[in-house]
């Protein structure tokens, strides 16, 4: 009984932090930015690693200073180390840990470039190529995989031909 409603209220916590984001998506970046901070209150920073890596991942997406989403990036890494498979494994459609890295490196990656550090940049991108082989054979791990490839291209990483991409964040 205990473990039931230790997940029901875990995956109330990510409901809410994909409502969040939702409303980012509609268009409604600061309230979003509102509701992700007070939930990241409550779930405090020594909360479940999957919360804080989820949360911390999406908040970094609605901030408008380019250290503010690193900062958020870096928190959502950090989180990302601590979690196991088997602590993904109670929520239906989570990924194996391992195979969050490609786009948590992606971002950081596009972070760095962002603020105009290209050897952390490109150190990321690294990080990120390397571990896109955990990614499904799905869209979603055919648009990590592009957006690697688009920021390596406006990096000089990547050699190939291919016009430069935007950054792989969609920002509203």
């Amino acid at each position: 009984m205990t473990e039931r409603q230790e997940q029901a209220a875990s995956d109330a916590v990510l409901t809410r932090i994909g409502q969040s984001v939702l409303l980012h998506h509609a268009g409604d970046r600061e309230e979003a930015r509102l509701r992700l901070l007070d939930l990241w209150h409550e779930i405090g920073e020594d909360g479940d690693p999957l919360h804080r890596c989820t949360l911390a991942h999406y908040m970094a997406d609605t901030q408008d200073d380019p250290a503010d989403e690193l900062a958020w990036d870096l928190r959502a890494l950090s989180a990302a180390e601590e979690l196991r498979d088997d602590r993904l494994a109670g929520h239906e459609g989570a990924p194996a840990a391992r195979a969050l890295y490609p786009s948590l490196h992606l971002d950081l990656a596009a972070d760095y470039a962002r603020l105009g550090r290209a050897e952390a940049a490109r150190s990321h991108l690294r990080r990120a190529r390397a571990a896109a082989d955990t990614l499904p054979e799905d869209s979603y791990g055919d648009g990590v995989r592009a957006a690697i490839q688009r920021l390596e291209l406006r990096l000089g990483e990547g050699g190939g031909p291919g016009e430069p991409g935007g950054p792989p964040r969609q920002r509203s």
